[in-house]
């Protein structure tokens, strides 16, 4: 097998060269990212207060799954970055193509499996006898067009590690725009297209994703990455196998995240909908804060993940004092903006005072964690790149099952909402510290390479090159 057309250095160049160099590549899609649930929020809330509340009901359960796929996609994503670090081409190759195959086989039965349990699902979070049918319309067509959805994350995601991640950007900017034409012509409707509502805001979302699946798989494919050719049954049993042992404990990991967004959002709900609604559009507005960091973030796991498969474990302790060092103190300053300009941002999001006057409260607290909510999630990528799925999915739990929502069932007990801010800020806190530990101590013990090492003394002297060559 040929070397496929990858022009990744993630395993050669400075450190923090290349990350920053990736993060601007990748800022606007993970813009994008960000913007499809800020959109749909955006014109949903012009139909109302409840529509918004139903909403606000349907993002647990897209986590729920989305999370259990992204566990997937980190399975092929890991373990072909490993192999293309490692100049194992041809293995890579097939564990692309095992890959998608799996996860379409899973997200055409997820789908339909999702259409007879999402009314129930939603019921279970105690949603309002006017949210309820509304959010259960919105869930029907995402089901339905799952599928292209978490291929089209997963052709993304594979360009990113293989070093293509200003098209990846691309792809994820054109669809957004794509979705933000749709979204009002098919929640208010305009000449032959009827207004179909929360039915419109999902129809608008699975077009949009659609597309972009389908350009990252022809350009996989363009790139020598996704070969047409299904591999022999051996090599794909064994490739399954392979992602699979990845896949389980990082999505179980990650499926902390949105069922414990599940139980929040019960939690919330006792306090009534407009406690609901400016939860989950503050939810909404806090991923602007994380856009760049998460930008920065796409790249840490392939270069992780292929650094570990070349054995360059020096440039690996240089990955994580700088991405930590940066995600401190750029998330310190977003929380400044946050709470300096909560008054004027909730504004944009709903007309209903009570609903702003919940929202600013949120965004006054919960924004001066998200540094350590960052670095937390950083150190899972560590593990994952370096082979060990299983302590990401332990980091996961202790934040969720451990910290929040004890912290937040205090909030409940005590009937206080504004505690149930200050409960997602101490849990935050205390994940990123036990998360800055268990990562160091990892990047400590793992051995020198063979010849010199590059031990990171000097990491942000490797942005000075980058700098010269941009300026």
């Amino acid at each position: 097998m040929t070397n496929p057309k990858t022009k990744s250095n993630y395993t050669r160049g400075s450190i923090g060269g290349t990350m920053l160099k990736t993060g601007f590549a990748m800022l606007a899609g993970t813009l994008a990212m960000s913007g499809y649930n800020i959109v749909d929020t955006y014109f949903v809330g012009n139909l109302g207060k409840i529509p918004m509340a139903a909403m606000g009901f349907t993002m647990p359960i897209i986590m729920l799954v989305g999370c259990f796929f992204r566990g997937l996609t980190i399975g092929v994503m890991a373990t072909s970055a490993q192999s293309l670090g490692g100049g194992r081409y041809s293995k890579a190759n097939t564990l692309i193509f095992s890959g998608l195959a799996l996860i379409t086989i899973i997200s055409l039965i997820a789908g339909i499996c999702g259409l007879f349990v999402s009314e129930y699902l939603i019921r279970l979070m105690n949603a309002s006898a006017a949210a309820l049918p509304m959010a259960k319309e919105y869930m029907d067509i995402w089901f339905l067009g799952c599928v292209t959805a978490f291929v089209g994350l997963t052709g993304n995601d594979l360009l990113i590690s293989s070093g293509y991640s200003r098209t990846a950007s691309t792809l994820m900017v054109a669809g957004l725009v794509l979705n933000t034409i749709l979204d009002p012509l098919f929640i208010f409707g305009w000449g032959p297209v009827p207004a179909m509502g929360m039915k419109g805001a999902a129809l608008a979302t699975v077009i949009a994703q659609a597309c972009s699946a389908a350009v990252a798989l022809t350009v996989l494919h363009h790139k020598g990455l996704f070969i047409l050719k299904v591999p022999e049954w051996r090599k794909m049993e064994k490739a399954w196998f392979l992602i699979i042992k990845y896949a389980i404990p990082s999505a179980l990991g990650m499926l902390m995240m949105p069922l414990g967004s599940f139980v929040i959002t019960w939690i919330t709900a006792k306090f009534g909908d407009a406690a609901v609604a400016a939860t989950a559009a503050a939810a909404r507005l806090e991923m602007l804060a994380f856009v760049f960091p998460m930008a920065l973030g796409i790249s840490l796991m392939p270069m992780v993940g292929q650094n570990f498969g070349a054995r360059l474990y020096g440039r690996i302790r240089a990955c994580k004092r700088f991405s930590f060092l940066f995600a401190f103190f750029f998330l310190l300053g977003m929380a400044a903006v946050y709470f300096v300009l909560a008054d004027v941002l909730v504004k944009q999001f709903s007309p209903d005072p009570e609903v702003r006057k919940i929202m600013a409260c949120c965004m006054r607290i919960i924004p001066w964690g998200f540094w350590a909510t960052e670095i937390h999630r950083y150190s899972g990528f560590f593990f994952t790149g370096c082979g060990h799925p299983r302590i990401s999915a332990y980091l996961n739990g202790f934040r969720m099952i451990g910290l929040l929502l004890p912290f937040s069932f205090i909030a409940l007990y005590f009937n206080n909402l504004e505690g149930l801010f200050w409960a997602r800020f101490a849990a935050d806190v205390l994940a990123g510290f036990t998360g800055i530990y268990l990562a160091s101590g990892l990047t400590k013990n793992l051995p020198l390479e063979d010849g010199k090492p590059y031990d990171g003394k000097h990491v942000w002297q490797d942005l000075l090159p980058f700098l010269k060559k941009n300026n």
